[in-house]
């Protein structure tokens, strides 16, 4: 299918990318495509460190097909040489057979991504790659023009590659996948309009609870947190749902596993996520939280952390504060 052609489809469709930053698809082709340089690379992330989110492994198994092909169709449409799909330990052990199988003779390589949260973000996985420290890169230049080896490169989910075969044949009719779990009464993921509302969602895949619950929407670590009175909006992001039973779950041991989260996976590059994540560690660790010294952590963390982890932190801890009323007794 001729570039252009292609690039009209995912402007029709409305596509945005899969991965969490829900750009539009269309303008970041066309940026690879406008990047002038004789080598060009595309990679699929298959990274899936967020906790809570697991459509990558659905489609890995159920539609490894579509990814391949949605792969191919981004190759010849950016004019690549060579494509990558990057895939976390488990995704690799489990998946690296019939994914070779599908792959054939076509020049797709399968890349083991190293331990590490950090490790998924967009250009520490170019880093990666190149066998270089796991950080991530100063930006601009994007990977759209400076990526894998200073070429232009095309970095999108899984999700959003299987979802370009589909538009190509013209059977993408604005779905989605979200991953529900938690204390979800039927976790799994499930393939529903990306245009209908959070409580929606969880009725058509019979996930709405009966007993008291608040959910956390795009992650278990960075999602934000809302109660069961919220859900009158639509999910954006990575698309997943974890659902938390309000009387039985342990409200101070979940703030804490958020912290710890964070403090672990900082790759320490930049003081205010190194630092910022020790302290309000140190913080949660007191009987009683200081909400004033913690707001003021989670600004500068907000303002100046160099990469999106530190620039995360502040979001499941507010919304949790804010929305949760028992948490104002933490």
């Amino acid at each position: 299918m001729p570039a252009q052609d292609i690039i009209e489809k995912l402007k029709d469709s409305g596509l945005t990318g899969r991965g969490g930053a829900g750009f539009q698809i269309w303008k970041k082709w066309q940026a690879v495509i406008d990047a002038e340089s004789s080598q060009k690379y595309v990679i699929a992330n298959g990274a899936e460190g967020e906790p809570g989110v697991f459509k990558d492994d659905y489609v890995l198994d159920k539609k490894a097909k579509e990814l391949i092909t949605g792969i191919k169709i981004a190759m010849e449409t950016i004019n690549a040489s060579e494509a990558y799909i990057y895939l976390n330990q488990e995704f690799f052990k489990k998946y690296q057979k019939p994914l070779l199988k599908l792959i054939g003779k076509d020049k797709i390589h399968l890349f083991e991504k190293p331990e590490g949260y950090i490790a998924g973000e967009e250009t520490t996985l170019l880093n990666a790659i190149e066998g270089k420290r796991l950080i991530p890169r100063l930006r601009p230049p994007y990977p759209t023009t400076c990526g894998l080896y200073g070429s232009p490169t095309l970095i999108n989910n899984l999700e959003t590659f299987y979802q370009v075969a589909l538009i190509a044949e013209d059977k993408y009719f604005g779905e989605r996948l979200y991953s529900i779990g938690g204390d979800a009464p039927k976790p799994g993921v499930f393939e529903l309009s990306e245009k209908i509302i959070i409580k929606e969602i969880l009725e058509k895949s019979k996930n709405l609870p009966a007993f008291d619950f608040f959910v956390q929407i795009g992650g278990g670590a960075s999602g934000e947190v809302l109660n069961s009175t919220q859900l009158e909006k639509p999910l954006s992001g990575t698309g997943s749902i974890i659902i938390y039973n309000l009387k039985k779950t342990d409200l101070k041991k979940l703030l804490n596993y958020w912290i710890e989260f964070f403090a672990k996976e900082s790759c320490g590059q930049c003081v205010p996520c190194r630092e910022g994540t020790y302290r309000l560690r140190e913080l949660f660790q007191q009987n009683k939280q200081d909400w004033s010294k913690i707001g003021d952590l989670l600004f500068v963390l907000e303002q100046t952390s160099f990469c999106a982890l530190g620039g995360s932190v502040p979001t499941p801890i507010l919304s949790f504060y804010k929305n949760i009323k028992e948490a104002s007794d933490i």
